[in-house]
């Protein structure tokens, strides 16, 4: 196992004895992270993240689910975030990512990853069908590609290409209806969100709803 996943899985009793004794390398600086500055920032980020992660709804925006997300996205986009690379509506992430040493967000990403709370769901059910059609199949005849094809058939995402499975219908609808103008201001060169700029185009309204009515209740 990973340190990644063993700091992931240890409860906090054992959490405090492994930090003291275990470094972590990230960067090109050693920094060691004690048990309570870990478990404030983790409660920092569930004030808007949700208890277990998963999300919240009903405000300003949704905020996104971030439990069971890969380590290498969620690192990735803390980077963005303290590097000011995404939109201006993340402003609070932005600020929060800033004050996050590399270290710090090696451990933040790997103790997420480690949950899989239930989705919260609430995508429109009549449209789950075609949702799970077009991430499956695709749309041939307007040049969509399966989502399968790079999040994986269950949706879990893997190393940069993150996980759909659970995430809020509300917030997939807003990533790919406004793709271009809260992704892809050079995040790190892109990267593995390169491709999704032509794909986010081509995907109608209608196609959105479906597809993150799908994946919201998507569990695995």
């Amino acid at each position: 196992m990973t340190c990644n996943r063993v700091l992931a899985a240890t409860p906090w009793a054992l959490l405090a004895l492994l930090l003291s004794t275990v470094s972590l390398t990230a960067g090109a600086e050693a920094k060691a992270i004690s048990a309570a500055d870990l478990r404030a920032k983790i409660q920092y980020c569930q004030d808007c993240h949700g208890p277990s992660g998963r999300g919240t709804v009903g405000g300003y925006l949704p905020i996104p689910r971030i439990a069971g997300q890969t380590p290498e996205y969620i690192e990735r986009q803390l980077l963005a975030f303290a590097h000011s690379m995404r939109d201006k509506n993340s402003s609070l992430g932005i600020t929060s990512a800033h004050s996050l040493s590399p270290a710090m967000r090696l451990l933040l990403a790997a103790h997420f990853s480690g949950l899989n709370p239930a989705p919260i769901g609430q995508g429109p059910r009549n449209l789950v069908a075609t949702g799970r059609t077009i991430y499956e199949e695709g749309v041939p005849t307007d040049n969509i590609p399966a989502c399968s094809g790079c999040h994986g058939p269950s949706a879990k995402g893997m190393n940069k290409i993150p996980r759909l499975a659970g995430q809020l219908d509300s917030y997939i609808v807003r990533e790919l209806t406004n793709w271009s103008k809260v992704r892809g201001q050079n995040p790190l060169k892109a990267g593995a969100s390169a491709p999704m700029k032509h794909i986010a185009h081509n995907l109608s309204a209608a196609q959105i709803a479906a597809l993150a009515a799908y994946l919201s209740y998507l569990k695995n």
